[in-house]
């Protein structure tokens, strides 16, 4: 019999920011928290819930600062630390002391902090198209990384990613059958991204992408030490983070089992959703 799973629409208040997110599966399951990337929120993790029913895992996905339904308050600083903050105090206000993480994009470095700061929570961790390492990163992710506010024509350049042109290469970039793609997946950020205010907040973030980098020894050395079971599944087409940024967790996470996908770019699960879905059941099958 198919299990398709509830999935309700909440949030809960974390230090004046309305955190939106999504849950499913039993309120007394293990978790699995899915941490999204740029440009979008909750929402990519709609169809993976979906193909997930039948875990005994709750899957709860919660919206940063800046992105989907959450609101954040006038004054908000947006970082990456910060990011991680609201996060960190979004597992405190659900009292979850201990999950897996699902970590996409700047899910990499929002989860990566959570588990550098609150190591004995951490269960397991599922990487997908999420850099730690130098050798993943492209030419044009090294390009856009060092861009700086402060130098003419940077800030024009990084706002240039938040419309529609932008935001479509991000999911077809390196797609051998974008027919695949939903064109609702980037309507739906373009949208979010044109909210007051949204626009400010990415541009901050940005410009902060680089601060993430002092933090790669430390994660790796989270991974060397911490002993949790690593799954990586990838998009080979990403213009961003590279097949090599895959392969790489292996180095301190030698047993780590890695997927890269033919075909697929950044938002793999849009296009590969039925190869994936089944290698996270059975990781999570594993952790229990």
């Amino acid at each position: 019999m198919t299990a398709v799973p509830a999935i309700r629409h909440r949030s809960v208040d974390v230090a004046g920011v309305q955190v939106a997110y999504r849950e499913s599966g039993p309120a007394d399951g293990p978790v699995l928290l899915l941490l999204h990337g740029f440009p979008t929120s909750s929402h990519q993790f709609a169809r993976l819930m979906d193909a997930l029913g039948s875990t005994p895992y709750r899957l709860i996905a919660p919206d940063y600062p800046g992105f989907g339904r959450t609101q954040a308050p006038d004054g908000f600083t947006y970082t990456f630390d910060r990011l991680a903050d609201i996060v960190e105090g979004f597992t405190d206000a659900l009292g979850l002391d201990s999950y897996a993480l699902y970590v996409f994009d700047f899910g990499a470095p929002v989860g990566l902090r959570l588990a550098e700061r609150r190591p004995d929570r951490v269960t397991g961790l599922i990487v997908q198209n999420g850099n730690a390492y130098e050798e993943g990163l492209s030419d044009m992710a090294r390009e856009f990384s060092g861009l700086r506010r402060d130098v003419p024509g940077n800030e024009e350049q990084v706002r240039g990613l938040f419309g529609e042109e932008g935001t479509r290469f991000q999911y077809e970039a390196g797609v051998a059958d974008t027919s695949l793609i939903s064109p609702d997946s980037w309507t739906l950020d373009v949208h979010y991204l044109g909210l007051p205010g949204r626009a400010d907040a990415q541009a901050d973030l940005a410009f902060d992408y680089h601060s993430n980098f002092a933090h790669y020894p430390a994660w790796q050395a989270w991974l060397r030490t911490a002993g949790v079971p690593v799954l990586v599944v990838w998009g080979e087409g990403d213009p961003f983070f590279l097949p090599a940024g895959a392969k790489a967790y292996q180095q301190d996470v030698p047993d780590a089992e890695v997927h890269v996908f033919e075909g697929a770019g950044h938002f793999a699960l849009e296009t590969h959703l039925a190869e994936i879905a089944p290698l996270i059941e059975d990781f999570l099958a594993k952790l229990g």
